[in-house]
């Protein structure tokens, strides 16, 4: 392998570590629009999804051209799981602009209810995409397997707010709306946290060349 081969695989992996902070400081700065009801931060999101969609393009593009030299198999599972990561994180991007928009609509509105549920979710959806990012800069299988059992409990909160967004709607139709935004946010902090499973999933596949994609109970 070649210096300047080499140069351009820490590149790749510096922008994808560059696009995994943006993606996650949007997730971050969507939920403080919700709490705060502050429409400048809702909107501030937008823009850096844009950005984010930005880094997707260069990754690619970067690691299309890594490809076509030939790479030796550890090599070859890194840029491939380089893009897999890339498009996880542009859709975790796409997801923080969902909560943002969704937030903006809430803050027309009084507050429905307490949202403390929304940020523990996030909060552990976001530990989970930390631990899988680190897993996969430390190359830690350990670490990366540790991750893919968290999304269960993400699962069960997501359901359980589902549940009592369906009784408040029940019991008074007047917040159908606000509830259905909410239940939009929820989804969304779920889905982020797949994506921080699915990171997890690769790299134990950059490591071991093992795929355990649908065999995890």
């Amino acid at each position: 392998m070649t210096q300047h081969f080499h140069n351009e695989l820490i590149q790749l992996n510096d922008l994808l570590l560059t696009m995994a902070s943006r993606a996650e400081t949007a997730v971050r700065v969507a939920t403080r629009a919700l709490i705060e009801r502050d429409d400048d931060l809702a909107m501030r999101v937008e823009a850096t999804d844009q950005e984010i969609d930005q880094f997707e393009i260069e990754i690619d593009e970067l690691a299309i051209q890594l490809l076509a030299k030939a790479p030796l198999a550890k090599d070859l599972r890194l840029i491939t799981v380089a893009m897999k990561i890339c498009t996880d994180l542009e859709r975790v991007g796409d997801e923080a602009t969902t909560i943002a928009r969704r937030a903006l609509e809430l803050s027309q509105e009084p507050q429905l209810k307490d949202y403390s549920d929304i940020p523990r979710m996030v909060t552990m959806a976001m530990a989970m995409m930390d631990q899988a990012l680190k897993a996969f800069v430390n190359e830690d299988t350990d670490s990366a397997r540790a991750v893919i059992p968290q999304d269960k409990a993400v699962d069960r909160l997501n359901k359980q707010i589902h549940r009592e967004l369906s009784d408040l709607m029940i019991e008074n139709p007047s917040h159908i709306t606000r509830c259905l935004n909410l239940m939009v946010i929820s989804k969304s902090i779920e889905r982020i946290a797949d994506h921080a499973k699915n990171i997890a999933e690769v790299v134990v596949y950059l490591c071991e060349a093992t795929d355990i994609r649908h065999n995890t109970a």
